[in-house]
C-alpha cells in the first residue's frame, strides 16, 4: 500500500500563547489521534518537531542559510506522520479529524516514492 507523509504545519504564536494546561490538554488530542491510526494499522511512523522555526538552507550561487522557512508568516512546520492509504482521496479522508485544524493549521498531504534506486 502506498505510503503519504502528512506535514502539520501551525501557527507558532497561537501555540505559545495557550495556558501550559490547554497545550498538555491538545498534545493529548494529538496523541489520541495518533493512537487511533497506529489501532487501525495505518500509522507508520511520527515525530513532533522542536518548537521553533529551524533553518533553511538555500544556494543561489552561494550558500545561505535563513532561519525558518517563512520570511512573511509565523507558520512553522510542526511535525509529521507517515501512514498508508490506498490513494490520496484516503489519505486526505484520514486527516479530517486531525488536531491541528482545530487551530487553524494545515495538513501538507505528499506521496511517498516506493523503491527508489540507491546509487
Amino acid at each position: 500500500m502506498p505510503k503519504y507523509m502528512l506535514v502539520l504545519h501551525n501557527d507558532v504564536d497561537g501555540w505559545f500563547g495557550l495556558s501550559p494546561e490547554q497545550r498538555a490538554k491538545d498534545i493529548q488530542k494529538f496523541v489520541a489521534w495518533e493512537e487511533k491510526l497506529a489501532q487501525q494499522g495505518l500509522l507508520v511512523g511520527s515525530q513532533k518537531l522542536v518548537d521553533d522555526a529551524g533553518k533553511v538552507i538555500r544556494s543561489k550561487g552561494k550558500v545561505l542559510v535563513t532561519d525558518g522557512p517563512y520570511a512573511e508568516t509565523r507558520e512553522v512546520f510542526g511535525g509529521y506522520f507517515i501512514i498508508e492509504a490506498a490513494n490520496y482521496h484516503e489519505a486526505v479522508a484520514r486527516c479530517q479529524d486531525c488536531p491541528i485544524l482545530e487551530y487553524n493549521g494545515s495538513i501538507e498531504v505528499r506521496m511517498l516514492e516506493e523503491n527508489v534506486p540507491k546509487s
